[in-house]
């Protein structure tokens, strides 16, 4: 069970972890997860918050994503780096956040968040394919607030 402070266990981290890099093998773009217990204000701003906190917005081709949960107010929000935002429609991330909620509606919070780091990693190939010089820019440890 997890305590009031935690949502995922140590071990269901460290496939959160290895599913990053796995995604990031695929595209250039760098993935990164977000989690809060309590959002002071609307999901998409205080990711947007994080993202740059974080310095994400630094990455080279300007193609990092955020994954931002704040498990214990329930919201979520996907923000992309404006290399993502120049190339991609508009609805962009609407399918991914749809299976997400599902996910979490039934409590399968594991489930969305790696459904959501593979399919970033699948999307973004198609934007910026993985180049044998890419390095990796962010670390890909879940940061926490």
């Amino acid at each position: 069970m997890f305590s009031k402070k935690q949502i995922f266990t140590d071990e269901q981290k460290k496939q959160i972890v290895s599913a990053i890099q796995e995604a990031e093998k695929l595209t250039s773009g760098q993935i990164k997860l977000h989690l809060e217990e309590k959002c002071p204000h609307e999901a998409l701003k205080r990711a947007v918050e994080v993202f740059h906190k974080l310095e994400m917005h630094k990455t080279t081709h300007k193609n990092a994503v955020l994954i931002y949960l704040a498990w214990g107010d329930k919201k979520f929000a996907i923000a992309g780096d404006a290399g993502i935002h120049a190339v991609v429609p508009a609805n962009f991330w609407d399918g991914t956040k749809e299976v997400m909620k599902s996910h979490f509606k039934k409590g399968e919070f594991l489930e969305g968040v790696l459904f959501a780091i593979r399919e970033t990693g699948s999307h973004l190939q198609q934007y910026f394919p993985h180049q044998d010089d890419d390095k990796n820019e962010l670390s890909d440890d879940i940061s926490e607030g």
